[in-house]
């Protein structure tokens, strides 16, 4: 093992053949690690990446980072899971997901960087990591089981066959010390659903650790793979400990958990004001006694643990599709959000696809078209049981069991509404908000523009939160309690501009006025944040709930630390002397090398179009939409609530951020672009295929 914080080999799985091999890191990691050594292993382990997801020769990758079980603050628990999902549309596109907690921990601690994951198993199959050594064993007896029972057997059965003592220690058979152990394993693991091989299917972790988005779930439920188990008793070697916890200690000076004795001031951001309560008190049920809860070395704590034990570190949507926007439900009764979380964590549901499918459903009841002998005949007590967790359980009911309208919407939110026939119409009047790619609406193209772009050019709602708590959620709140943020959009917009290198120097960057959603500017930010995501969060694994730290009220001139402390993390774990704007050109590589698997796939540039409500209704209705503008000559906060997207802008838009990234008219990147970036076996695959 390497003192650089990489194990060294990643574990490749036949499940057709059952043959067990192993990979070399050391060719991947100029990748970094996460998603970029996912994406050079897929690229390199799939025959052929146009196939369906859930076809045998799909490859699915599970990758950790070098900082992944070490004290790299809010960098050490995440895992990132790639291969070609099932929940994009209307192409299985070559997608992501990751979870937190101590799974990429605990594989490190094993030994291993990562798993690969190919074919298709005869029977259904457990794997099972304990050190050095790797066994696939039958699922017998937990196929069928729902997360947390799985869970529960596969401690039993390592605990068991490990020759575990009365004094409650797991003998493993070669580790650090004796290789005792007191912990159980982290196990991943598919529900009722995922076993359907839905899009709808997450992979779960322990408590509230979920990989939803992408549908993985229904992947590994197509690949007869029920749960994936790790223990290890290893550790993790930083090149410099002393310099690693240096680091970690001067951050903390500039992090609100550092400074519980000051107020919290209101422009902080909701992600990052987190002083012991966490994200869990922020949207979950706050009458409940409970407790901080946080992945692997984390100094957030962004989840809980209740007293019950229902819905334990579940957070944020997990408890608020409940709601879909119903006030008297979201975040305050107690019994209704922990009952409903608990019942689609233990099935393995993706919740966030309930955003926009309770409110569709009940709206399409409500015009009669849903309902006993109906259009879409279905005896889903939708208004009678609104706002209850005996709803969600009906409903996943119907789903697992592919049952009434669950048969459809098993097959995903996009898939099912078009074979109900109701996907153009409904996508086309807005009542179903899937936004982009058959995803849920996340935050609005029509005002927060990095996010929607962000999206439109990638696969999936891009869940990155770098810029939503000071665009959107700390000037909207202000202004819907009559109140003012503690900074100016012209204060926010200058720090922004001398934060985001190489596009520094432009305050533009974050002008979300009608003329600036569409400018060159915006193309900037929006190229900066899918390069700083690639690298920093998805392969570097830093949380998205932490990271970037762009504007700091702790601060001098409330500059955040991004740009200073990913260098030095990464330097202390690594060795390798590499700044931030190296860091930068590797998530543009690893961007690129996506986006020509997503060419090759079918990608071009009139398939790149929000649904069609985004161009024909104005966003409307909720929390008013305030952000920082540029008009007349001055910055701002501006209402932009009734606001809709010009279609013709929108693809002028597109061709300028073609030509910042370096690809052609059609958004194909070119042979130079990606000889530049040391991905010519690319333009080779592009050319031959006919794409460039």
């Amino acid at each position: 093992m390497a003192n650089d914080g990489y194990m060294g080999k990643i574990i490749r799985v036949d499940l057709t053949s059952g043959e067990i091999s192993t990979i070399d890191t050391s060719k991947y990691k100029k990748y970094g690690g996460g998603h970029g050594i996912g994406t050079a292993v897929f690229w390199d382990e799939c025959e052929d990446p146009t196939v369906e997801g859930d076809d045998p020769k799909n490859v699915v990758t599970l990758m950790t980072s070098p900082l992944s079980g070490t004290i790299a603050p809010a960098a050490s628990g995440r895992t990132e899971v790639q291969g070609i999902g099932l929940q994009g549309y209307p192409i299985n596109w070559f997608t992501r997901s990751n979870f937190g907690g101590r799974f990429s921990g605990m594989l490190k601690y094993a030994g291993w960087d990562g798993i690969v994951i190919k074919g298709k198993a005869k029977e259904p199959v457990w794997l099972d990591i304990r050190n050095d050594k790797v066994t696939l064993r039958s699922a017998k007896g937990i196929w069928g089981l729902d997360t947390y029972e799985t869970q529960e057997e596969i401690w039993r059965r390592v605990r068991e066959s490990s020759g575990a003592m009365k004094n409650g220690w797991t003998t493993l058979e070669k580790g650090r010390d004796s290789g005792d152990t007191t912990s159980n394993p982290s196990v991943l693991a598919i529900g009722p659903i995922g076993e359907t091989g839905s899009p709808t299917a997450a992979l779960i972790n322990e408590g509230g650790n979920g990989s939803g988005q992408g549908g993985f779930g229904g992947v590994f439920g197509s690949k007869n793979l029920k749960a994936i188990s790790v223990i290890g008793t290893g550790s993790v070697k930083p090149t410099d400990m002393k310099a690693l916890m240096d680091t970690r200690l001067w951050a903390q000076q500039y992090a609100v958990i550092g400074n519980e004795d000051k107020p919290i001031p209101s422009g902080t951001g909701m992600f990052s004001e987190v002083p012991g309560a966490g994200g869990g008190a922020l949207f979950g049920p706050q009458n409940e006694a409970s407790v901080p809860y946080g992945c692997l070395a984390c100094h957030k704590c962004c989840r809980r643990r209740y007293a019950s034990g229902r819905s334990n570190g579940s957070s944020c949507v997990d408890f608020a599709f409940i709601s879909s926007g119903d006030k008297e439900v979201h975040g305050a009764v107690t019994s209704v959000t922990l009952d409903a979380s608990e019942v689609a964590q233990r099935a393995g549901v993706n919740v966030y696809v309930f955003m926009p499918m309770l409110p569709w459903l009940r709206t399409l009841a409500k015009m009669g078209i849903l309902g006993p002998g109906k259009e879409i005949d279905s005896d889903l007590p939708i208004e009678e049981l609104w706002g209850t967790a005996e709803l969600i359980k009906i409903l996943i009911d119907k789903m697992v069991h592919k049952k009434d309208i669950g048969k459809y919407l098993s097959m995903g939110l996009a898939q099912g509404a078009k074979a109900l026939g109701r996907y153009e119409e409904d996508t086309t009047s807005g009542i179903l908000a899937l936004q982009y790619w058959g995803y849920p609406r996340h935050y609005d193209a029509r005002t927060e523009m990095e996010w929607g772009y962000g999206t439109l050019m990638g696969d999936r709602d891009i869940n990155e939160h770098d810029f939503n708590a000071h665009v959107y959620w700390t000037p909207s709140l202000a202004a819907l309690m009559g109140g003012k943020p503690s900074y100016t959009a012209e204060e926010y917009a200058n720090v922004v501009a001398k934060v985001i290198k190489p596009y520094d120097g432009d305050p533009k960057v974050v002008d979300y006025s009608d003329e600036g959603m569409y400018s060159e500017s915006m193309a900037k930010l929006v190229a900066w944040h899918r390069h700083y995501t690639r690298y920093y969060k998805q392969s570097l694994l830093f949380c998205d709930w932490a990271y970037a730290d762009i504007f700091n009220p702790y601060r001098e001139g409330n500059v955040g630390l991004t740009g200073e402390i990913e260098p030095r993390i990464v330097q202390a774990v690594t060795g390798k002397d590499e700044d931030f704007l190296a860091g930068m050109e590797i998530g543009r590589r690893i961007w690129n090398f996506d986006r020509a698997i997503w060419c090759l796939q079918g990608r071009t540039c009139s398939l790149e179009k929000f649904a069609p409500y985004a161009y024909k209704t104005p966003v409307k209705g909720g929390v008013p939409y305030v952000m920082p503008a540029f008009v007349d000559g001055e910055w701002r906060f501006q209402n932009v609530s009734d606001r809709m997207l010009d279609d013709a802008k929108v693809e002028e838009w597109k061709q300028r951020f073609y030509k910042l990234e370096g690809w052609n008219e059609n958004g194909v990147p070119t042979r130079e672009t990606l000889e530049k970036l040391d991905l010519g076996f690319m333009a080779d695959a592009l050319q031959k295929a006919g794409k460039l």
